[in-house]
């Protein structure tokens, strides 16, 4: 009797062990109003993404998905794809298309994903080695922006888009980002936020050294006459996209035996637009006034709080300036 208590109680153990086990594999999702359910696993894209201000053209939002649930993925009936347009107002705050707030989300439907769009590795070749249905897909932004009844003109730097999934399973039940829980957002084993912010960004590369070439040059002291060419370096700063800059004068000061030393000047590519910002050694500040841009020559004056004043060309090195420069 004393080995039968002992072979019971070690199999109630067992048991145990093996439904723990069972518990951990079985997705028994913690939705916020469901015990278990149906999430969409991020596989790749989604989070991370940003459109470049200057190739929103050639831009795309790009997912693929692992549908998980109880049953490796067959409770799944769609899932739907929602869009809508965010932008930041100094003074004022958000602003979506289509009007709403951040908790009263109007959305764009901007495509359906069905069960047939889901495959198994074994329907195809490609697919890796998983127990669960997977699916890809991409939309342009030709298409969220047609969706949105919004030209390429409207969008600014700083934008967003607000990509949202919601899956119906064949029990009639959604699982989105407004019932999902913080394991499930963020979760490491989950990776399913429903919720995909895409920003519109303006990358800057003008870091380098350039030659410059430098007219119309003069002050309270007099002007400057002929040209003057030199070389000037833009040195990144990291994390902005501005630039310090090595003269600000673009070699003026050397007219009269000064150097250019000491202060910082920098110059700031906000999505394209020049500015200046900084002081030099004196504690003059400067400004920038943009004349053109061919890609190769890039010209503009500048003038300080000292009424110091030059005209400058710089010559691109060897990659050409961005159209977008102004």
């Amino acid at each position: 009797m004393n080995i039968k208590k002992i072979g019971f109680g070690l199999l109630m153990s067992l048991l145990v062990v093996f439904t723990a086990c069972v518990d951990f594999i079985e997705p028994n999702v913690p939705y916020a109003t469901f015990n278990t359910g149906l999430y969409l696993r991020t596989i790749s894209g989604g989070t991370g993404q940003s459109w470049s201000i200057f190739d929103l053209q050639a831009s795309n939002f790009n997912m693929e998905l692992e549908a998980v649930d109880a049953e490796e993925g067959e409770t799944l009936e769609t899932v739907e794809i929602f869009v809508r347009h965010r932008r930041l107002i100094a003074g004022v705050g958000f602003e979506y298309i289509p009007a709403g707030t951040s908790t009263q989300v109007n959305q764009v439907q901007i495509g359906t994903l069905t069960k047939r769009d889901f495959q198994k590795a074994t329907e195809n070749p490609n697919h890796p080695t998983t127990l669960y249905r997977r699916a890809a897909f991409s939309i342009s932004t030709a298409d969220v922006l047609e969706a949105l009844d919004v030209t390429f003109g409207d969008i600014e730097g700083g934008d967003a888009f607000e990509f949202r999934l919601r899956a119906t399973d064949r029990f009639g039940r959604v699982f989105s980002d407004t019932n999902r829980s913080a394991d499930v957002q963020g979760g490491f084993f989950y990776r399913s936020p429903f919720r995909y912010d895409v920003p519109v960004v303006c990358p800057s590369d003008l870091g380098g050294t350039y030659t410059y070439e430098s007219t119309a040059m003069s002050s309270a002291f007099g002007s400057c006459p002929g040209t003057i060419t030199g070389e000037v370096s833009l040195t990144p700063v990291s994390g902005t996209t501005a630039y310090i800059v090595s003269d600000a004068t673009f070699g003026f000061w050397d007219c009269y035996g000064d150097a250019f030393n000491g202060g910082e000047v920098r110059l700031a590519d906000s999505c394209g637009r020049l500015s200046f910002s900084g002081t030099d050694k004196k504690g003059d500040q400067y400004t920038f006034n943009f004349v053109s841009n061919d890609g190769q020559e890039l010209r503009f004056t500048w003038v300080n709080s000292s009424n110091e004043t030059g005209t400058v060309t710089l010559f691109a090195n060897d990659t050409p300036w961005p159209s977008g420069l102004k």
